[in-house]
């Protein structure tokens, strides 16, 4: 592959991956000094976790042009978090179970 090839290769890339849906997910106090958030590409399941003052969240989200989360993806995200906390079919799945209800 030539550099040529390499940097068409790569524009495509970014193209693709601009129109790619950017989630977040705020975790932290409205009103709180940092914001303490959620922030997904392409797939609501896949993020990494981030902290920012306001004003740069703010600056973030309008530049990534951000789409919050909804309820159905959270939850979905929570019950997959669970499965790897827990698992399923284990001792600490049952003691989890017992300690919710």
């Amino acid at each position: 592959m030539t550099n040529a090839d390499l940097h068409m290769h790569q524009g495509r890339g970014s193209q693709s991956f601009d129109r790619l849906v950017k989630y977040i997910r705020v975790r932290s106090a409205k009103g709180a000094r940092f914001v303490e958030f959620d922030f997904a590409i392409g797939d609501p399941s896949l993020f990494v976790e981030l902290v920012m003052p306001q004003g740069a969240f703010d600056h973030f989200c309008e530049k990534n042009e951000v789409v919050h989360m909804t309820t159905e993806q959270m939850q979905a995200v929570d019950a997959e978090m669970e499965k790897w906390r827990y698992g399923e079919e284990t001792l600490m799945a049952h003691n989890h179970d017992r300690a919710t209800q």
